[in-house]
């Protein structure tokens, strides 16, 4: 199958988040990635995946540990490629699929989970804006094992959109130079696909392989939450790649799932911090904490408003599972029949969704302290790791917007704008 086997693994010689070292590129793989075949085996693998990922997920977190061995065995396993049309060779899942598989990967490590959300989204724009040639080679690398990375925002720029990158051309090249920040994936990627405008302001995403000269990538991403992303820095100094692997950014121009799918993939690892999250609270709750003194019970399972306040959670998560596999299955409808009205209620949808993934995020991780009691505070237990992933990650987009952008669309009937934020 490809799939890499499982190895000790000695954490002394991982790259530690919060570095401004370079790091080198990672090895290609030897063998070919699986090729998942179904959407039920997607499920099965992502679950087997999860099982192996999360005793690891919180020393990780608490030392800046790269997972550098868990991406390898994920990307061999063949789930950063079902997206990838079955006319080019992938198992074409479902987006309700796709969107189910984040989850429980990213309630066992939502930090693997977002590694593969640009990766994801590029096989979409590749399937969307991408030559013939180009699709059989782009996508013939990631059905190899080859992972894309991103260097996409700039950490100075006026706005997300405003992008100081630049393109020019010499003969059969092209030549990009810039900075990026918030560049996940890319430190342990083979490919870094760039985004760069020219003197026109037309946008391109531009494939480079990671050991380009010219490419410095380093791990200096600071944050709370999600530390182990390997978000830092993508430095791009007169870096060279050939026309052919330059795909213009032209899937907003038009209706196409590009934006929704970028977005599902986003408010997926949210509903799985909220699952993993109350999961631990549960499992913290029944084996740790302490009944309260007023409830007279012998247990801190038995107190009714601790056993109330965790229905209320488990309410509120499948709520917003459920309304991820709506805006899932509005995305398959879009992407078979992408008009106006398809893609604006696809927007929608997923919108709707992510509104309800963030909520449940933050109150999930915050309740389980007040749930489990002082004692989940202590250290050794890092289960503030919850909460700042949560935290962190539902930065990625003001929410606040969705409710603007949900309500203008039934109020008014005007559609939300198409860009990756939306």
């Amino acid at each position: 199958m490809g799939i890499i086997e499982k190895q000790p693994i000695d954490y002394t010689q991982h790259p530690r988040v919060n570095s401004d070292d370079p790091i080198p590129p990672r090895p290609r793989p030897q063998v070919p990635a699986h090729v998942i075949r179904s959407d039920e085996e997607a499920i099965v693998v992502a679950r087997r995946l999860a099982a192996d990922f999360a005793p690891g997920a919180a020393l990780r977190d608490r030392e800046g540990l790269l997972p550098i061995a868990e991406i390898d065995a994920y990307s061999q396993s063949g789930l950063w490629g079902i997206n990838i049309p079955k006319a080019y060779g992938g198992p074409g899942v479902s987006y309700r699929t796709l969107a189910r598989v984040i989850a429980i990967l990213a309630a066992a490590d939502p930090s693997i989970a977002q590694i593969t959300q640009n990766h994801l989204a590029i096989n979409g724009h590749i399937d969307l804006d991408g030559t013939e040639e180009q699709k059989k080679e782009f996508f013939g690398w990631v059905l190899s094992g080859l992972r894309f990375g991103n260097a996409f925002s700039e950490l100075n720029s006026k706005n997300v959109a405003a992008f100081e990158t630049r393109i020019s051309f010499d003969g059969d090249e092209a030549v990009v130079n810039g900075e990026k920040f918030y560049t996940t994936g890319a430190l342990l990627s083979h490919v870094i696909p760039i985004v760069a405008v020219d003197a026109q302001e037309q946008g391109y995403l531009v494939f480079a392989e990671r050991d380009t000269p010219g490419i410095t990538v380093t791990n200096n991403w600071s944050s709370f939450g999600q530390r182990t992303t390997a978000s830092g820095s993508v430095r791009i100094d007169n870096v060279r790649v050939p026309k052919s692997r330059l795909l213009p950014v032209a899937a907003f121009d038009r209706p196409t799932i590009a934006g929704p799918v970028s977005q599902i993939i986003q408010a997926a690892i949210d509903a799985g911090i909220a699952r993993g999250a109350i999961e631990d609270a549960i499992a913290f709750i029944k084996t740790q904490s302490r009944p309260w003194i007023d409830s007279g019970k012998e247990t801190a399972g038995e107190d009714p408003f601790t056993i109330a306040a965790i229905g209320d959670l488990k309410i509120k998560l499948h709520a917003a599972e459920a309304l991820l596999g709506i805006a899932g299955e509005a995305i398959d409808v879009g992407l078979e029949n992408p008009t106006e009205e398809t893609i604006a209620d696809a927007t929608v949808k997923t919108a709707e969704a992510k509104v309800l993934t963030t909520e449940i995020a933050i109150l999930a991780t915050n309740k389980l302290f007040e749930l489990a009691g002082t004692r989940s505070t202590l250290a050794k237990h890092n289960l503030d790791r919850h909460w700042r992933n949560a935290r962190a990650h539902t930065l990625h987009d003001p929410v606040r917007w969705k409710f603007f952008h949900v309500g203008n669309f039934y109020l008014n009937g005007i559609n939300p704008p198409r860009h990756p934020w939306s």
